[in-house]
């Protein structure tokens, strides 16, 4: 049994039922990228509908080229518990990513492409900014095959309405 797929301990009293819900992801580092993911697999696992929406650098989450090469923000996050001006030495970035890589998989957590899979399988719909991607000069081909329609903001408003929203 993964980590994501553990047992949520019930509580006696519900103050509401959230039944949607819907993330826009905007930041791609790896350890931004988790947060978004992660709740829309728990709001699956409990039965709310999930929609996710990744605009800006939140794009290179589902990008085919960058999917598997996102770093661990480590410069300007005031949670490293190391110096800035060690934190910015050539290296650093990329150890504490290998670092943090090997403590997800010691803890069975999937990768953000498999992440994506999962979401998918389980009936999360996620869309890419229209606007993002033209900024980017991106198509829709050079993102994941998960990624079911890249759209506007207003767009994703409407997809959004009567949902919890999350910006991450």
């Amino acid at each position: 049994m993964t980590v994501l797929e553990q047992p949520v301990m019930e509580t006696t009293e519900k103050k509401h039922t959230l039944t949607k819900l819907a993330i826009i992801c905007s930041k791609g580092s790896l350890d931004m990228a988790y947060p978004g993911l992660i709740l829309a697999n728990a709001a699956r696992m409990s039965g709310v509908d999930a929609t996710l929406f990744f605009t800006f650098w939140g794009l290179d989450i589902v990008n085919k080229k960058k999917i598997d090469h996102l770093h661990l923000t480590f410069v300007g996050n005031p949670s490293v518990p190391v110096p800035a001006m060690i934190a910015g030495l050539p290296g650093m970035e990329g150890f504490a990513t290998s670092m943090m890589k090997r403590e997800m998989e010691k803890l069975d957590i999937p990768s953000i492409r498999e992440m994506l899979e999962i979401l998918e399988d389980s009936g999360a719909e996620m869309y890419a900014c229209q606007m993002a991607m033209d900024m980017f000069k991106l198509q829709k081909d050079d993102l994941v095959p998960q990624i079911k329609d890249v759209i506007t903001a207003m767009d994703f408003m409407d997809l959004a309405a009567d949902a919890q929203i999350i910006f991450i």
